[in-house]
């Protein structure tokens, strides 16, 4: 984690943490991760994904927005930039983690079952960029923009 969220951010996250109670149904798609906005506001918005096994993101970071993510089921494997390489975190149902504004990472599920997570962003995402890591450095793949690339 790069700087202090407040803890606040995990907690919304648990408060969605039932599908079932979802605005919108829990799918799971084949050909790319699933995912649907939960809720807005003018604190955080709440995001829903879905994993299939060997779904995950590029490398990113998510534009100036602090957040938390919760994994709701399944196990999922974050990934983040330490001493110029990967170093893998992995995280099963129940377990979270918060990040700050210059937070940059992957995530991905290695495992053999779906899952699935949600994710507080603060303030809501407008734009993320992607990464490569070439030698040890992160370097700018792409920065996509909420309303065109998502």
């Amino acid at each position: 984690m790069t700087s202090t969220v407040p803890a606040d951010l995990l907690a919304v996250a648990a408060r969605w943490a039932d599908p079932d109670g979802w605005p919108v149904p829990l799918r799971f798609e084949a050909s790319e991760r699933w995912y649907a906005r939960l809720d807005a506001g003018d604190e955080h918005e709440v995001w829903a994904l879905s994993w299939l096994p060997g779904q995950g993101t590029d490398l990113h970071d998510h534009g100036g927005s602090a957040g938390a993510f919760l994994v709701v089921a399944g196990v999922l494997t974050e990934e983040t930039v330490s001493g110029g390489r990967l170093r893998p975190h992995r995280l099963a149902a129940g377990a979270g983690r918060r990040f700050g504004v210059r937070h940059v990472h992957q995530v991905t599920n290695r495992g053999d079952e779906p899952a699935v997570s949600v994710h507080v962003y603060r303030p809501a995402l407008t734009r993320m960029t992607r990464y490569h890591l070439v030698a040890g450095r992160l370097r700018v793949a792409e920065v996509a923009r909420a309303g065109v690339a998502w």
